[in-house]
């Protein structure tokens, strides 16, 4: 028998309370039963995005919602900037360009945070950028990008919006979107929501609902004017994804017994064990500045391909991890501590990496790591 662990960055795991509460009858996505339902989810998405505006729902994953964002507040020719330092960023170009925006990237190297100066100066030498395209949290590579300071320098920019894919940072991090001036803040129900994948959220601003009225790419599922629209009777524009809203209920009301706060205070007592326990053990992290606290990405030791330690954690040990994406695969393997995570996953995955460097023949003292992580989660 081999008892499995689910420590990726997505989909993460999901509480018995939201399982059980999916598994009750099916109601009528249109029937009354529902009305309540999914006013109480756009509430409590309300509450964790720390907004005023409604939080839209969609049954998508959260592509889908980086897709509804470009094509509901651009035109066909519009200038935009997109942060590409990931896998990430390379998707948000690749959507742009798909609805034939007229990108220009500013290329960060991976593991290394986008400097907020330069979007500034990209935006002084092209006044008529139309948005500006950045990740939270850049899953490939575990780096977070300093959208608050995006957020302040967007603030006086009324023609510019800040579109910001938060879908593996959301709950990990304190992102308050009204605050920091983020236009349309994007998440997914797989990660920190503690759901399976399937839904897709997505906050919009004021100043950014403005450019939806003149927007010319075209759009059918993906019209956020329907689906507000919608909203505003407790309704989905199409089906609604009628179970995991309402295991969607239950994750945000756990949440909010948590506390806010608390909530952000334990995916960084989390991170910070993951971090040193892995340092303790003799191995560097891939980001260099800026860590998430998400999911921690790790170089693999010389001579190990970091896909052999993603590999060997899930087949000897049960532990499913994450490994490199893109340019980075081989090089790195990534440790999720997101959403229903708690102090024993991080022992678990520590325990289980020391196992696996030691059959591959790295020279690690068994414990070293885990009692490092041992301490900091005692405090």
């Amino acid at each position: 028998m081999l008892k499995r662990y689910l420590l990726a960055p997505g989909p993460t795991p999901v509480p018995p309370e939201a399982m059980m509460a999916m598994a009750m009858p099916i109601i009528h996505h249109r029937a009354p039963d529902f009305i309540p339902v999914l006013d109480s989810a756009k509430n409590g998405l309300k509450w964790l995005y720390q907004t005023k505006n409604d939080v839209l729902i969609l049954c998508s994953t959260g592509t889908g919602g980086m897709v509804g964002s470009v094509n509901n507040f651009f035109s066909p020719g519009d200038k935009v900037i997109v942060v590409n330092g990931g896998k990430f960023g390379e998707r948000w170009t690749k959507i742009c360009q798909a609805y034939g925006l007229d990108v220009r990237e500013i290329i960060v190297e991976w593991g290394y945070a986008v400097r907020p100066e330069k979007v500034e100066d990209a935006l002084k030498k092209e006044p008529d950028i139309k948005g500006v395209f950045v990740q939270a949290t850049e899953t490939s590579t575990g780096v977070s990008h300093d959208i608050k300071a995006l957020g302040e320098m967007m603030k006086g920019r009324e023609d510019t919006i800040l579109v910001v894919d938060a879908i593996s940072a959301l709950v990990a991090h304190d992102i308050k979107t009204d605050e920091w001036g983020l236009d349309v803040v994007i998440a997914g129900s797989q990660k920190g929501v503690m759901l399976p994948p399937g839904l897709t959220f997505v906050s919009i601003s004021d100043k950014a609902w403005k450019k939806a009225d003149t927007a010319k790419a075209p759009r059918f599922y993906f019209n956020f004017k329907k689906e507000r629209e919608a909203l505003a009777k407790n309704q989905t524009n199409f089906t609604s994804a009628v179970t995991l809203i309402i295991g969607l209920n239950e994750c945000l009301k756990m949440l909010q017994s948590e506390g806010l706060e608390n909530v952000f205070q334990r995916h960084a007592r989390l991170a910070t064990a993951t971090r040193e326990a892995v340092k303790a053990i003799g191995l560097d992290l891939y980001s260099k500045e800026s860590p998430s606290n998400s999911v921690t990405a790790v170089l693999a030791p010389k001579g190990i391909d970091g896909q052999e330690i993603y590999k060997h954690l899930r087949e000897k040990y049960g532990i499913t991890a994450a490994g490199g994406q893109g340019s980075a695969k081989g090089k790195l393997f990534r440790i999720a501590h997101l959403g229903y995570a708690d102090t024993f996953d991080v022992i678990t995955a520590i325990a289980g990496l020391e196992m696996v460097l030691k059959g591959l023949g790295y020279p690690v003292k068994l414990g070293r790591g885990v009692s490092v992580a041992q301490e900091l989660l005692m405090r």
